[in-house]
């Protein structure tokens, strides 16, 4: 009987070691998605902004 709690608790505790691992995955999944899209987003608002900018600059 010993054994088998033991080993339950271990297979337990792996298996959450494994959620963990998983979450930590997603999590970081995400949070890379999040700076793509924001670098996207303001790559572009910066071009644009320094588009106009340079026009307004450089008058031949």
């Amino acid at each position: 009987m010993r054994w088998y709690v033991t080993l339950s608790s271990w297979s337990t505790r792996r298996l959450e070691r494994g959620a963990s691992l998983v979450e930590y995955a997603l999590l970081l999944a995400l949070i890379a998605l999040v700076c793509v899209t924001a670098v996207q987003f303001l790559g572009t608002s910066a071009s644009g902004s320094l588009d106009r900018s340079g026009s307004s600059l450089f008058v031949p």
